[in-house]
């Protein structure tokens, strides 16, 4: 489908006003000229990550949310609590766009050979603002995807594929042999867990309800364990004494759990040591917080020795440190198993539109498994 002849599209923005208001709306954006090593990519399917559901709501409570406007253009409003407006500083009266990456077609392309090349090719972007219906980015930007793809196929290829492959990287790198994820259940966690049954990579995965449990193992999982069981620590202990992990990452961030993880590989490691140590095991052991399901204080309880770290594990800046070579050979995996290992669900798709009506944000915020929206920026549009 060609570029409209008013050559403008939607796009989902988010605003925090100095006096304390979220407002989130479609503005009119002109499609830009691409340069001669450009692309103009016509956005069909993007995902609505965690990272994207905290820049498009930012510090306000949702519970607070109103709908104005019309139908096609609806605005959104909602309350930030004064007590978080020192958070938002940064932010406050800039439009912002919204979404990680996107899948879409390639509808216009510069003068260079490597972007005459991408003509009409589905492609997956990481490159922000992809709550939009045109996006306008360098052409090696672009990963083609597999013949046969469709948009929807593609629209996660990077943050949590290349999120899991980094958890992965960063386990090696570091000198350890297994690791622990928690929300293990999400599309992420079961990414996760796919490479490590690929790799033979020890995996011990953290849920909290009985049926996440089950969907785990249905998948090959050998190692689960349920924070809602009374003997939870002792059957993690189990895992990690099998498993070896001494490396986590917590997409929870507060509450008890990363304290738990570090206090139970503390458990397993003294389980199998030769002598006593009154400083506990020298084996270092770590845990990354890379999320915020639970927005409370970290809390946790210094009975697992000295050897020890608590950080926090981010994807971008890991991608920055680990280099082009790196990054190109993961990508390149995830292009060739992206049906597979990196196959992603959704619960819904939805528009722009959609995405702004207060029943349908009660859902896909709550950020819970099963629950992840697919925005298609085009559906329902005329272009």
């Amino acid at each position: 489908m060609p570029i409209p002849s008013t050559r403008t599209g939607l796009q989902l923005r988010s605003l925090i006003k100095p006096g304390g208001e979220l407002e989130l709306s479609l503005v009119e954006e002109p499609i830009a000229q691409p340069a001669a090593d450009e692309v103009v990519v016509r956005i069909e399917a993007s995902p609505l990550n965690p990272s994207d559901i905290g820049l498009l709501f930012g510090a306000a409570d949702m519970s607070t949310a109103k709908a104005a406007g019309t139908a096609d253009r609806p605005v959104l409003t909602a309350t930030v609590p004064e007590r978080l407006m020192a958070g938002m500083a940064a932010r406050l009266g800039q439009s912002m766009p919204v979404g990680n990456e996107g899948a879409g077609v390639v509808v216009d392309a510069g003068s260079s050979a490597e972007a005459q090349a991408l003509m009409g090719k589905t492609v997956a972007v990481l490159g922000g603002a992809m709550y939009s219906q045109y996006r306008c980015v360098k052409a090696d930007q672009c990963l083609v995807l597999p013949e046969g793809s469709t948009p929807a196929d593609g629209a996660s290829c990077f943050v949590n594929p290349l999120t899991a492959l980094g958890m992965v990287e960063t386990m090696r790198r570091e000198g350890h042999k297994a690791l622990v994820h928690t929300a293990a259940a999400s599309n992420l966690g079961q990414m996760l867990n796919r490479i490590c049954v690929k790799d033979g990579i020890g995996l011990v995965n953290i849920v909290r309800k009985p049926e996440q449990e089950m969907l785990l193992r249905s998948l090959g999982a050998k190692y689960v364990c349920n924070t809602a069981s009374p003997t939870f620590m002792d059957e993690l202990t189990a895992a990690l004494v099998a498993t070896g992990a001494t490396i986590a990452f917590d997409a929870t961030g507060g509450g008890k759990l990363a304290g738990q993880i570090l206090t139970c590989m503390e458990a397993a490691l003294n389980k199998t040591a030769k002598e006593y140590s009154r400083y506990g095991s020298t084996t270092h052991k770590q845990v990354y917080i890379y999320g915020g399901l639970e927005l409370g204080p970290t809390e946790f309880n210094r009975n697992f020795g000295m050897a020890w770290g608590m950080g926090g594990w981010l994807l971008f800046p890991f991608l920055q440190k680990a280099g082009a070579d790196t990054v190109q050979r993961l990508k390149q995996r995830v292009a060739a198993e992206l049906k597979t290992t990196f196959a992603s669900s959704y619960s819904k798709e939805i528009s722009l539109a959609e995405a702004l009506q207060p029943e349908v944000i009660a859902v896909y915020g709550q950020r819970a498994t099963g629950t992840k929206y697919l925005i298609n920026p085009n559906k329902g549009l005329k272009t």
